[in-house]
């Protein structure tokens, strides 16, 4: 192609440019920044509704630019580092020239397939890509199955192809690639000194911008389109594991532990002398002593922690709702808590909290994290009383690590892979059906039951998951194509049937049953951390009346749980939960809540949040607008101690469960004293 024949005319610099070795660079950062542009404004016509048209949109679309240019600049890199080494005469060859187009060709559909990648993302998130882009490279198993079972890919591949070719025609009509090529080929110390400038851009680059850099928006989805989704899934890849005293605002560790240690003792528990905590250095520990009267209650419990089940979901809580007939039907028969939240946005989060009542610390949840095993557990408690604890779950238990955390934390694990095929009736990539579920833990119970031998059994379904396909002629409503809809309404089916089946149990009396949501089907939202989508059901129902139906309205968050459930079995235990029974607690009533980096605690009608780096801010929170409103802080410094002593527990190995043995002697009484003294002696 000759230079007359171009159709785009390029100013002199960018003329020159193009002319040398290193003007492909220059060609794939103005590609990509011009699709991560159009992919920018495709995303503001689909968020029109929610995004404010005001200055900060002006800023979203400046910032983006500058990092556009930062991710262009990144992934060049092993462009640059080609251009350096390729021989000179290598564009004068036939395949070498014909390799350039190719490769364009094949950037050119990767970019396109990344903005298809980033607006389903949007669509399933309200976001652009963060910590969960990143789980779902790791996992790519599920992920590549649950892409295919939910989007015709044949469909969406071949019209990326017909895309592809269109912008490449137009992009060989320009003549730019043609000029490139035929610029004049420089020897190797000029292109040496060209990649190694280039190189030194893309470390400024790296090094110099920050996604923390971004500023803070009153409309938070004007600061998600403010990123740029690939740099975003760099920045989550590099930061997945974030030290919180490095990055959040901190207390006096004495102070932080002193702060948290007295809201223990104001809500029911005797917290420990220094003689009592073994293996840490007191009062660095939540070690407390929770005492229940009247006489302990020993029924198996069998908690069903249901996938992305939101309270809107549930006509209880909304009575617009006609998803959940079973569920309606239960709540009648149960002790139903009214204004739980989830502590987290995942499904790890969501295990982490009820098993741990841990806050949930900022990076990756715990289940993920290395040296997670021998922690204290609501199943360590379970165990100390003789009980069998087991993990069941639909899917296969590598998934966010699941198997080993339960497996090194006292748990038996019965996942897809340990059942036999004929026990798997229906699946999805995520896993057999609820129903297929339920029929193993029905099998666990038998034999637990016919060994004598009470259990625990933590059971995660994974039904209400997109693709939202489950067995055919079960519900009214066609899988799949009824969305989300469609599989909220076959799990309250699926809860249905499986409590029909066990009234037919000699177990089924002497059996509590835990109805609990892992987290939100979404928490996006206009603020940063709407609390209002937090909001999640809990059921406890007891055929066997040992514990009565009724409501209980106090606010709390999944860390209250555990202690919550252990209260109504009128247990007495040693504790280093961080959570409380809240039918008994004194004082304010709390939950915390937080997604990857932005950790809350939320007491009614105020939000305090703690964010990289070392910033915080709290907020007047109306919960019928669900608007905020910057307020002086009165509750940061609470909010600062229950996540700095959570990370400084995990980080020193001392949230460690308590043996059989260790309970026994902690349930005589004599290793601990009351709250002044306990104080007296920490300070």
């Amino acid at each position: 192609m000759s230079h007359a024949v171009l159709i785009v005319k390029l100013p002199p610099i960018l003329t020159r440019t193009l002319e040398r070795r290193h003007g492909g660079v220059v060609l794939f950062v103005a590609l990509f920044v011009g699709v991560a542009f159009l992919l920018r404004v495709a995303l503001l016509l689909k968020a029109r509704w929610l995004v404010s048209i005001d200055a900060s949109l002006l800023a979203a679309f400046g910032w983006g630019l500058v990092f556009d240019l930062g991710a262009a600049l990144l992934w060049s890199l092993p462009l640059i580092v080609l251009l350096t080494i390729l021989p000179q005469r290598f564009f004068r060859w036939r395949i070498g020239r014909g390799l350039a187009y190719a490769g364009f060709f094949a950037v050119l559909y990767v970019l396109l397939f990344g903005t298809v990648a980033e607006w389903l993302f949007w669509d399933e998130y309200g976001v652009r890509f963060n910590f969960i882009a990143v789980d779902y490279l790791v996992y790519t198993k599920e992920v590549i199955g649950n892409i295919r079972e939910s989007y015709p890919l044949p469909a969406i591949f071949a019209g990326l192809f017909v895309a592809t070719a269109v912008g490449f025609a137009g992009l060989l009509r320009t003549g730019w690639i043609g000029r490139w090529l035929e610029s004049e080929h420089e020897p190797f110390w000029p292109r040496l000194r060209a990649g190694g400038a280039g190189l030194a851009v893309v470390a400024i680059a790296m090094v110099g911008l920050e996604a923390r850099q971004l500023p803070a928006f009153a409309n938070n989805y004007n600061r998600e389109l403010a990123k740029d989704g690939v740099w975003s899934l760099f920045a989550a890849f590099r930061d997945n594991e974030l030290d919180y005293d490095q990055f959040y605002p901190t207390l006096p560790v004495d102070e932080a532990f002193h702060r948290v240690r007295q809201e223990l003792a104001e809500h029911g528990g005797r917290e420990a002398t220094s003689a009592s905590v073994a293996n840490s250095p007191a009062p660095r520990d939540t070690l407390h002593f929770v005492s229940n009267d009247g006489p302990e209650l020993h029924p198996n419990v069998i908690q069903i922690t249901v996938e992305s089940l939101s309270a809107d979901f549930v006509s209880v809580f909304n009575r617009a709702s006609h998803l959940t007939p079973n569920l309606q039907a239960l709540a009648e028969k149960s002790l139903v808590f009214d204004n739980l939240y989830a502590t987290g946005t995942r499904t790890d989060r969501g295990m982490e909290a009820l098993t741990l009542a841990l806050p949930p610390t900022p990076g990756r949840s715990l289940i993920k994290r290395p040296r997670n095993e021998h922690l204290f557990t609501l199943g360590s408690v379970f165990r100390s009383r003789g009980y069998d604890t087991a993990f069941l779950y639909g899917g296969f238990g590598y998934f966010d690590n699941m198997n080993y955390f339960f497996g090194n934390n006292g748990y038996r694990v019965i996942d897809r892979a340990a059942v036999g095929r004929e026990d798997v009736t229906f699946a999805n990539v995520w896993g057999a059906c609820d129903e297929d579920l339920y029929r193993w833990t029905m099998r666990e119970a038998d034999r637990e039951h016919a060994a004598g031998k009470p259990f625990h059994f933590f059971v995660m379904t994974t039904s209400n998951h997109r693709p939202y396909t489950y067995p055919e002629g079960r519900i009214d409503l066609p899988p799949k194509i009824s969305g989300r809809a469609g599989a909220v309404k076959y799990t309250d089916f699926a809860i249905g049937q499986f409590l029909r089946e066990a009234e037919t149990k000699p177990w089924f009396q002497n059996t509590v049953f835990v109805i609990v949501a892992d987290h939100c089907a979404s928490v996006a939202g206009r603020t940063t951390l709407p609390v209002e989508n937090y909001h999640i059901p809990l059921f406890i129902y007891a055929p066997g009346g040992q514990i009565a139906p009724g409501h209980v309205r106090e606010l709390m968050s999944q860390v209250d749980y555990a202690p919550t459930l252990l209260g109504l079995l009128n247990w007495s235990y040693a504790s280093r939960f961080f959570g409380w029974d809240v039918r008994k607690a004194g004082g304010d009533r709390r939950a915390l809540i937080g997604n990857y980096q932005k950790l809350g605690l939320y007491e009614p009608g105020v939000l305090s949040m703690l964010m990289p780096v070392r910033e915080s801010a709290e907020f007047d929170y109306d919960d019928t607008t669900h608007a905020l409103k910057h307020r002086p802080a009165a509750f940061t410094s609470e909010a600062i101690a229950y996540y700095q002593t959570a990370s400084y527990l995990y980080q020193h190995g001392l949230y460690r469960e308590l043996s059989a043995g260790e309970q026994a002697d902690y349930r005589r009484g004599a290793l601990f004293t009351q709250p002044s003294e306990a104080v007296a002696a920490a300070q």
